[in-house]
Formats: structure tokens, sequence, C-alpha cells
């Protein structure tokens, strides 16, 4: 019975989760305050080994969404990952944001795809695109939106699931019929099952020299 924690900070959203056998056992997150990953973090770890009678020495691995994402935030989450798995000699697994975000969306058939998108800075975003089962098939970039920038998704009709903080921007400038877009932060919730799989293929990283995917360089984020 695999017990893992998992650490998502790419965003404002300061989220941790346990997994225990494939399971969400506790999930604490702080969508609302900003970037408060280094005041919340640890204080939501302990919480959540609290909820379900943990120490940290029980658990099996740790998790953390590598990117892209905020530079401070990957930074604060990385860092608090490989120092734990250091201290207590366990697994690293890092999961994609984009991929953990994608699965937030449950298609009702094979033939719909799945954009993630995570706000960069003016008309950019952090993008991939997705089949319904999950599966990559346009790789992740930093992608300047225009009108027709995914076109050649909606030829067949099908839906066209946009997610994430930065679809407002595609939706003020898309004219397509079958797109439907969501609003919403990457979460510790869906990285549970991304995170069990990869355990039990023991498809880890090294600890002294994993870095997060931050794809483009540092850029200062700038309060609205």
């Amino acid at each position: 019975m695999a017990k893992i924690l998992n650490l998502e900070t790419t965003t404002t959203n300061c989220s941790v989760s346990i997994g225990i056998n494939n399971e969400v056992a506790v999930l604490k997150e702080d969508k609302e305050g900003g970037y408060s990953h280094a005041e919340k973090l640890h204080v939501f770890i302990e919480e959540a080994l609290a909820e379900v009678n943990f120490q940290l020495s029980d658990l099996d691995a740790i998790a953390v969404s590598k990117g892209p994402g905020s530079y401070t935030g990957l930074r604060i989450g990385v860092s608090a990952a490989k120092g734990l798995c250091y201290s207590l000699g366990i697994p690293l697994i890092s999961i994609s944001t984009l991929e953990a975000l994608a699965h937030q969306v449950t298609p009702e058939n094979k033939e719909e795809v799945i954009v993630p998108m995570l706000d960069a800075r003016r008309m950019e975003v952090y993008t991939a695109v997705y089949s319904s089962e999950k599966l990559l098939i346009s790789p992740i970039e930093a992608k300047i939106l225009e009108e027709h920038s995914f076109d050649n998704y909606f030829s067949d009709f099908h839906p066209v699931h946009f997610i994430g903080n930065g679809v407002k921007k595609f939706e003020e400038i898309s004219s397509a019929k079958n797109a439907f877009f969501i609003d919403a932060l990457p979460s510790a919730k869906e990285m549970v099952k991304l995170a069990e799989a990869k355990y039990k293929k023991s498809d880890t990283e090294d600890v002294a020299y994993f870095e997060p995917y931050y794809l483009k360089d540092f850029v200062v984020n700038r309060k609205n």
C-alpha cells in the first residue's frame, strides 16, 4: 500500500494531498491567497499528515508538480520535495503540471481533445494538447494565442475542452462553436493516481539533480 505525499505549487493554488493505495486520503489547498506557498506549504503538509495519523517516516514517496508554471512557486515546491526526499531517503516523483490539469476533464467520447492552459504573460500561455485518454498529442510549449491557434482541432466539430487559468485569454478571441472553457487551477488531487502509476514503475527522479520544468526564463510575476 503506497503512501505518497503530493505537492502542487505551480500557480496561486498551494495544494497538498496524500494518496494511499491510489486514492485521495486527504487534500489541503488554498486557491484564494495569492502566492502563499512559502507560508502555507509546510503547514498543509503537517495538517495532511495529522489527518491520516502519519509521520513523515510513514511515506513511501513524494511527488511534485514539475511545471511549467510560476518560477517562484516551482522553486518552493521542488525545494520542499527534494529536501524531504533527501532527509527521508525516499523516491522523488515528478508530475507534468499540464497533464495533471488535463485529468480534471472527463470527455464523453474518444474524439474529444483537452487543451490545458496556464497563464504566462500578455497573450501567452503554457499549453499542450491531450487526447481524451490523456495521451500527449501536441507537445508542451509557450504559445502566443491567436484566434486560429487551434483550428486544426476544431475541424471535426467534436468538443475541445480548454482548461486552466489561461483560458479566458483564448475565450475572448475564439469564435469556435465547439470550444468549452473551464477556468481552473492545477491541484494535488489529480496527482494521486499519476504518482501511484509512476511509483509502481519505479519512474523516479534523481533527487540531487532534478530541476523544475520552467519552459521559459525567469519572469517576475506582477500582481494585478
